[in-house]
């Protein structure tokens, strides 16, 4: 099951805990907290958008198919597109630090109703 497929994509993030998902900005947004954190945009140039760290952003935009994503690139914000030459299991690295880096912005007391335990926290 692809990640680049709603069904993959959704089967995935349901795995990480206090996630919910809503339709909006012409994709299929997954949050933590009510903040987003990955964005499935599917149809015929399916693609997936996360938040990464300084590193990984300066590293990924240099591959082929993925790049800064629109409306969120000064927050270090990449657009990965199908066919991008990152595996499925790079791909899903990405999607869940993604989620640590947007977990960790929420309060302590939130994580914690929302059963978040991030590494080294």
């Amino acid at each position: 099951m692809s990640l680049f497929a709603k069904k993959g994509f959704d089967a995935f993030i349901k795995k990480l805990p206090g996630t919910t998902f809503v339709d909006q900005w012409d994709s299929h947004v997954a949050k933590v907290g009510e903040k987003a954190f990955a964005l499935l945009g599917d149809g015929d140039d399916a693609h997936i958008v996360v938040k990464c760290a300084e590193e990984s952003f300066e590293i990924l935009t240099a591959l082929e198919r993925i790049g800064q994503a629109p409306y969120f690139a000064k927050r270090k914000w990449v657009e990965i597109h199908a066919g991008s030459p990152l595996s499925e299991e790079e791909v899903a690295h990405y999607m869940t630090r993604s989620y640590e880096l947007v977990a960790a912005g929420l309060t302590k007391k939130l994580r914690t109703e929302l059963g978040i335990i991030l590494p080294g926290k």
